[in-house]
């Protein structure tokens, strides 16, 4: 049971809230509560990569970090210099959970499941006398003197010296926030997949190209600050709806107000080659021509990593028999397929049915934060972490990154007050 006052209060039992309150407990905070609305916490935790939990991402250099946040990147050097993914690393190692690196940089608990890291967070916790309490949610606070007033759901008040505010995305944590006197970013939706319109790529569901190129071309006469030139490059996934993978991913997130205020509609430019000059592309089609002549198209590629189903589909759409031979491809045709290969254009008919990690851009914004601290400018003893600031990162990672490093700070912060 809570008291009717306690040391501090951390509202929201997720990743960001768990780091918080065990930080500032192990470095000497005392009465130290962590308020889960949920009956579970930690539920974010428990779903993320498919139930494997990508904990952090293998990029040691706080300065190579920061440029995987499309929103906030610049401003966490500060924080990532004290507390970035080797740390987040060897805080887990030091709490019995170790962390494995896959290929392309993810980092997962070796046992490769979410509940390993549930477990990890839940027993530290525990070990350093953290009390939590679920299915109970702050209702409303307010700074009064040295502490805040608080009322909950269930229509208990109390009150509490320090009060750290974890509640993610949810409209709750931003309503508290402006309550005790911040503004906000409105939040939009980032890390999502694109629908084209027609679906044109239908036939082609799960054909995966890497790496790829997508630009996002600004909408005509716009050239501010978010309308320019959106460029990404790696592996794309070719869906029913649409394209989706890392590299669509990471497009929506850079460009994600910039697609909300073009309604999710625009222009989207597709190189299947990934970046290759015209120069090189014929350079691979007279070779083709030389080494295979007597081949068939439809059972020759141009190069090994081509997929067969989209090479089978460009050819379709060009008009060319798949039953060709190379050395009778007409140069007309040759040059028709460069183009189809190196700027496929295609209309952004929407966004997918839901983002892949479920992450928005938006929040309290980081001017009203003493990032060294993670301490409130405009109130005092208020701490904001994890998803409730303006941060975002792409995909592989990164989110669960920033919730590790700013509860870290945070609960240091605490603990030295």
């Amino acid at each position: 049971m809570l008291p009717s006052r306690v040391s501090v209060l951390v509202a929201g039992g997720g990743a960001a809230g768990f780091m918080a309150a065990i930080t500032a407990a192990e470095a000497g905070a005392t009465d130290v509560w962590v308020l889960e609305a949920t009956a579970e916490p930690l539920n974010k935790v428990r779903i993320s990569g498919g139930g494997r939990c990508n904990v952090t991402h293998a990029c040691w250099d706080p300065r190579a970090l920061v440029g995987h946040y499309p929103r906030g990147g610049a401003a966490l050097r500060g924080p990532f210099s004290r507390f970035a993914s080797g740390d987040a690393v060897a805080w887990f190692d030091a709490h019995g959970l170790e962390l494995v690196e896959e290929s392309d940089g993810r980092m997962f608990p070796r046992a490769n499941r979410s509940s390993a890291v549930i477990a990890t967070l839940r027993r530290a916790a525990q070990a350093a006398g953290v009390e939590v309490v679920t299915s109970e949610a702050l209702q409303a606070a307010e700074a009064v003197e040295s502490r805040f007033r608080l009322r909950l759901r269930s229509g208990r008040t109390l009150s509490c010296d320090r009060l750290v505010l974890a509640t993610g995305s949810h409209p709750s944590g931003r309503r508290l926030a402006a309550s005790l006197g911040h503004g906000l970013v409105p939040p939009v939706p980032s890390l999502f997949s694109l629908s084209l319109a027609g679906q044109p790529l239908a036939a082609l569901a799960g054909v995966v190209m890497d790496p790829v190129q997508l630009e996002l071309l600004p909408p005509q006469g716009r050239r501010g600050p978010r309308h320019q030139r959106q460029l990404q490059r790696g592996p794309v996934l070719i869906t029913h709806r649409g394209l989706s993978g890392p590299a669509t991913l990471r497009l929506t997130a850079f460009a994600a107000r910039m697609l909300q205020e073009q309604q999710y509609c625009g222009d989207l430019l597709v190189d299947w080659t990934g970046g290759w000059s015209q120069a090189e592309l014929e350079d691979c089609f007279q070779s083709a021509r030389r080494e295979q002549g007597r081949r068939q198209l439809g059972s020759s590629r141009p190069w090994p990593a081509l997929s067969r189903r989209l090479w089978l589909a460009l050819l379709e759409e060009q008009g060319l028999d798949p039953a060709r031979r190379w050395a009778d491809l007409p140069r007309r045709s040759e040059l028709a397929l460069i183009t189809a290969l190196r700027s496929s254009r295609y209309t952004i008919a929407g966004r997918g049915p839901f983002g892949e990690e479920f992450v928005t851009a938006g929040g309290i914004p980081l001017g009203e934060m003493n990032l060294a601290t993670m301490e409130s400018r405009c109130c005092p003893g208020l701490y904001l972490v994890g998803e409730l600031l303006d941060v975002d990162g792409v995909t592989g990672g990164f989110n669960f990154q920033h919730c590790w490093s700013s509860g870290w700070v945070a609960g240091q912060a605490l603990a030295a007050s």
